[in-house]
């Protein structure tokens, strides 16, 4: 039986600087396959494509015959993979605003639950989708068309039409790229040799030569992003990593988040003590910067150390987190791993100085590499609702009190630090099945 694999992006960097010659090649190639992704955007990113965008060979096929590639002569290595990299993005979006309409929906307290669940239905199923935007009847097999027509049946079917028209003509954006940062290449594209990398170009049995610094060979689809200002490469290759499994992994451990203290356990374990520090060093640089710029941004208009710098501390905020994940993992050896949905940071507020800073909290990249890593060690990793988790006493699900970083109970007495009460009732949600989502 094959082994459960996970897949994980690597990186690989040129050695030297590439000659101006080579990197003019790859620009001209990044640049045709920006014009092939705006040429799909624009043509298949509305509702008349709809039926195009699954699986996507109609759309391959009229772009075959559009004789857009002979007109930029670019190779079909690369030319299809940019149609396909724009259908994906053109698919992303349109999730993205189906997921806002629903949010719209469930908001909309002028709906009764029949009209929310007709929207909701026809949200979820394609066809129907597709049908009512197009304004052409709903076909659907036997037992779905059943349930539409029971739904329809009971509200006013033109009325929740007309409105999911208007929210997809509000939501809806079409995709346009103006930067050519880089390009997809197939197997047949490059090759690996003499520690370097052999890239295909429009010129006809001619490839440039990249030295690497390393001597890792793939075969599979690639990206190869471009810094033209270093002439430099960074290629992206996902490779497939083999999941770990631990038989002394048994315990179920219940998380509380924060911005100055990354993880407390419901034991009261702390992992990530620093991160405060490392974060408010970052915001306060940020935010000095910014400032330093707006003042001198006609006499200075230059960014190239800003960013360099930014990088630097990003990395360094990046490497501390993961350090403190993985002793996270050894240290306590989950089974199962329970935390609270983070909330969305909120705009505007009384203090813009407390908002700023948390708009720059890694809470994005923290949970993503916290469930990466579930993964990778065959860790379940289960979200709660954190509605109100902070003032519920964990020992008998009074509402409490905090002060100045502890949590004391009024009804039975329970004293103990916010964030393990926290963890605790983390725990005692998830174990309770009051659960949002398991991985």
């Amino acid at each position: 039986m094959p082994r459960e694999t996970i897949c994980k992006t690597v990186h690989q960097y040129n050695r030297e600087a590439l000659p101006e010659e080579d990197m003019r090649k790859l620009q001209e190639i990044a640049e045709d396959c920006r014009q092939v992704k705006n040429y799909v955007y624009t043509r298949y990113g509305g509702v008349g494509s709809l039926s195009k965008l699954y699986p996507g060979y109609t759309i391959q096929n009229e772009m075959t015959k559009s004789g857009l590639r002979e007109r930029l002569n670019l190779p079909s290595v690369y030319f299809y993979l940019a149609i396909f990299d724009a259908m994906g993005d053109i698919r992303c979006q349109w999730s993205r605003t189906k997921g806002k309409i629903q949010e719209l929906v469930g908001k909309n307290e002028g709906f009764t639950q029949e009209e929310k669940h007709y929207l909701r239905f026809l949200l979820k199923v394609g066809n129907a989708f597709e049908a009512v935007l197009c304004e052409k009847p709903v076909k659907l097999p036997k037992q779905m068309q059943e349930s539409y027509e029971e739904l329809s049946a009971r509200i006013d079917r033109e009325k929740m039409d007309r409105y999911l028209r208007r929210q997809v003509r509000k939501c809806h954006v079409k995709q346009h790229t103006r930067t050519a940062s880089g390009f997809a290449l197939s197997e047949k594209a490059y090759r690996y040799g003499e520690q370097g990398i052999y890239v295909a170009t429009k010129e006809k049995r001619k490839r440039i030569f990249i030295p690497l610094t390393d001597h890792n060979q793939y075969k599979r689809q690639i990206y190869i992003k471009l810094y033209p200002d270093k002439r430099g490469i960074e290629i992206k290759v996902p490779v497939d990593v083999a999941v770990r499994y631990h038989e002394d992994y048994t315990s179920q451990v219940g998380i509380s988040t924060g911005f100055f203290t990354m993880l407390t356990t419901d034991q009261g374990n702390s992992y990530g003590g620093e991160l405060g520090t490392y974060q408010t060093d970052y915001v306060e640089w940020v935010k000095e910067q910014n400032r330093s710029y707006s003042r001198n941004r006609d006499s200075n208009p230059g960014r190239k150390k800003y960013n360099a710098k930014k990088r630097r501390l990003t990395e360094r905020l990046h490497s501390y987190i993961n350090h403190e994940l993985n002793r996270f993992l050894q240290t306590e050896k989950p089974r199962v791993v329970y935390m609270a949905r983070l909330p969305k940071p909120r705009a505007g507020g009384f203090d813009k100085k407390i908002n700023h800073s948390i708009s720059q909290w890694q809470r994005g990249y923290i949970r993503k590499q916290l469930a990466l890593k579930c993964r990778e060690q065959s860790v379940e990793l289960v979200e709660v609702m954190g509605k109100g988790i902070s003032i519920e006493c964990s020992r008998c699900g009074a509402a409490g009190k905090k002060t100045e970083g502890y949590f004391t109970c009024p009804v039975c007495g329970f004293h103990s630090e916010e964030k393990t009460n926290t963890a605790l009732n983390v725990k005692k949600r998830g174990q309770s099945g009051e659960t949002l989502y398991r991985s």
